[in-house]
């Protein structure tokens, strides 16, 4: 009778522990959640977020609610949620900006992306590209760094503020092409596009998608993409490894994270809820009209991919000098 009392006890036991892991994830979730972005709303992370917001609601059940929260070049934001509780209902707009950039840019970043944060999917890429003014002499990248090369300082490029992905892309640029312009930072890229038209400003790094209307109204020059191959939305436009500058590539890519302790259950709901999400195609459309690719990975090569961009950027920023702090 011993016997099968504890054979019975351990059975219901076993059955209860096995009964106990699904039913935790079908739990989830069981109230809205808070999707942060740390930036300002009409943005790239404000309009990707709100469109992921709506789908992921969806397929949740449950709402999935945006908020906005700026400051300090996206730290603000990003902090709270390395502050959250880890539960699965907070979770952050994560990018280059804040997961790959930022590390590099500031001494004394309060939060480490590495150990504070968990991917849970990525949602696309988008590329830079590298727009002259209308009547600049040079029609090429080529030519571009020919006469920066024959001219030191002479060239002048925008940027859309310190530390910003255009920065990083001029930066580059200089770098990997042996070549000296004036950086001059803007609040934005509007005053930089005012200033670029009115022909006070050579060069801009700007996103594909936004450089588009103005390339196809001939209002710039497209010059090179940042991405490794030719954009659709831009075909006649060479990448810059086809313009004679081969290591200068940058993507930047978005996607959701989540606090780092927050349980195995609720970040595979996540997952399998953001697969569908990007893989929906009003999704894929609306992110394709943005310029913006699709990216659908495995949890296993997401964690993968954002371990080695975390590995490559930060030092590649500090070798670039450039410093917020």
């Amino acid at each position: 009778m011993k016997f099968l009392a504890s054979a019975f006890f351990g059975a219901a036991l076993l059955a209860a522990i096995v009964a106990a892991v699904p039913a935790h994830a079908q739990t989830y979730p069981s109230r809205p959640i808070r999707l942060i972005v740390p930036s300002a709303a009409g943005g790239g992370y404000d309009t990707v977020g709100r469109l992921v917001a709506e789908k992921l609601s969806a397929e949740l059940g449950q709402s999935v609610m945006v908020e906005n929260r700026t400051g300090a070049g996206s730290v603000v934001g990003t902090q709270l949620v390395a502050n959250a509780a880890p539960d699965g209902y907070t979770l952050v707009m994560g990018g280059m900006a804040n997961m790959a950039f930022n590390p590099g840019l500031y001494s004394k970043l309060p939060y480490d992306p590495a150990t504070d944060f968990r991917p849970v999917a990525l949602v696309g890429v988008f590329s830079y590209t590298l727009v002259a003014r209308k009547d600049l002499a040079q029609s090429s990248l080529n030519e571009v760094v020919a006469f920066a090369r024959a001219n030191p300082g002479k060239l002048a490029v925008a940027t859309a503020g310190p530390g910003s992905g255009q920065h990083i892309a001029a930066a580059m640029l200089m770098k990997q092409a042996g070549i000296d312009l004036v950086v001059v930072p803007y609040k934005g890229a509007q005053p930089a596009y005012s200033d670029l038209f009115g022909g006070r400003i050579d060069l801009f790094f700007d996103a594909t998608s936004t450089v588009r209307p103005l390339v196809d109204s001939d209002r710039v020059k497209a010059l090179a993409i940042s991405s490794s191959k030719r954009e659709p939305m831009l075909p006649t436009v060479p990448t810059a490894q086809e313009a004679g500058v081969p290591a200068l590539v940058l993507e930047t890519w978005i996607g959701v994270f989540a606090p780092a302790k927050t349980p195995d259950a609720a970040i595979e709901r996540l997952r399998m809820a953001m697969e569908k999400v990007v893989r929906n195609p009003d999704v894929s459309q609306r992110l394709e009209a943005s310029g913006t690719r699709p990216m659908v990975m495995s949890g296993a090569e997401t964690d993968r991919f954002i371990k080695a961009e975390l590995e490559k950027w930060p030092p590649e920023i500090r070798r670039l000098g450039i410093k917020m702090d």
